[in-house]
Order: structure tokens, then sequence, then C-alpha cells
């Protein structure tokens, strides 16, 4: 029981995900800053999708076809050589995405920074990897960490208001976000104790890395 529940915690918040959690908390945050008024319209859902299958879906479609035609023994990628393809495959198409974006005016230099990010930590991983089997998921959750803080500190974002149809109107504090995302990093990590998938001190430097990445990336647009 304990250990499925591990596995849906490491699925729901799964490394290629966080981009796409990264986008629609910003949207949520400040939709004006894409040129829409909140994240439920049809130019953020569609910039949601293009996000969602380019940093997940395409990725995961193609580490499949690695696991269908032998290159890889799991779809889990327990060993260190078996994510080199996939970090690589990965990071083409974050590369692909940060290109496009910056041309983009309709996404904004916020987003991109945090696209960046992600992309760096990405490459930071797989060098890593080379020596090291550093958590993947711990990377993508510290820098989901840093983009919050990020928000807070170079935005000014205190507070952000959400229009429920359940509940009505909701303002929400960003040091809130911030502790919920603390605790889900560290929830995350646990999950990936729990399945044997790494050792406290690949979570560690996942963390490290993915949450200084993001500062690394206001180096380069800022």
């Amino acid at each position: 029981m304990l250990k499925s529940l591990a596995q849906v915690i490491s699925f729901i918040f799964h490394p290629l995900l966080i981009v796409t959690y990264m986008l629609v908390l910003i949207l949520m945050v400040n939709p004006y800053l894409f040129g829409v008024n909140s994240v439920g319209d049809q130019s953020s859902k569609l910039l949601i999708l293009r996000v969602f299958l380019s940093t997940f879906f395409i990725p995961g479609f193609a580490v499949a076809m690695l696991r269908f035609t032998g290159l890889v023994k799991s779809l889990e990628l327990r060993t260190r050589q078996e994510r080199i393809g996939p970090y690589i495959i990965t990071g083409m198409f974050y590369i692909w995405m940060f290109r496009n974006f910056m041309g983009s005016s309709a996404v904004p230099t916020a987003f991109n920074g945090f696209l960046l990010g992600a992309t760096i930590g990405l490459f930071l991983a797989f060098f890593i990897n080379i020596f090291s089997k550093i958590s993947a998921h711990a990377v993508g959750m510290g820098g989901f960490v840093g983009m919050v803080v990020i928000t807070m500190l170079l935005y000014s974002y205190d507070t952000f208001v959400i229009h429920s149809t359940l509940v009505g109107v909701v303002e929400i504090s960003m040091t809130t976000v911030l502790f919920a995302v603390i605790i889900l990093a560290g929830l995350v990590g646990t999950a990936r104790l729990i399945l044997n998938a790494h050792e406290p001190t690949d979570l560690y430097g996942g963390y490290l890395v993915g949450f200084a990445a993001q500062f690394l990336a206001l180096r380069f647009l800022f």
C-alpha cells in the first residue's frame, strides 16, 4: 500500500511535469503577464497544452520507444546508464521550447527564465549522472521551490486571487504556496526513498541543483 502511494506521488510529480506546473502557477499568480485574464482563458489552455506536449508527452513517448526497442530495460530508468539517452532527448526538447518562447511576445520573460532554469537543471543532472545517480525528481522539485522563491522576491507577488465556481473568490498567500511546495518536495523525496530508487545524498544533491539552476537562469536573462 505504501509503495503504491509512493508510485502515485512519483508519477504526479514526475520531473517532466514540473514545467507545466510552473506555467499553471504563474498563470494563476499573474495571468496578465501572458496577456490573458485568467488561467481558464482559451489561449491559456492552449499554451498549457503546448508546454505539456513539448516537455512531458513527446519526451515521455520518446523514452517509451526506447523501452519498446530494448534500449532501456525499464521506464523507471533505474541505472545511470539508462538515463543518458532520455536526458539527451528531453534536453533537446527543452532547448527547442525555450528557443521558440524567446521569440514569442505572448510568453513573458518570467516564464522563459523558469523554463531556462529547468533546462539548466536538466543538463546539470545529466553531467552529474555520469558520476552519481542524482535524483531527477529532486531536481524538478528543487527547481519548483526556486521558482516560487524567485516569484516572491523578484516579482514581489505576495498574494493572488482565484475565482472558483465552488467557493467564490479566494485570496492565496505566496508564503502558503511556498510552504506547500516545500512540503511536496519532501513528500516526493520520501516517496523515492520508499521505492528504493535513490539514496538520501541523491535527493539532497538534486534539490540543490534544481534550486540553484533557477537562480543561474536569472544571470542569463536579467
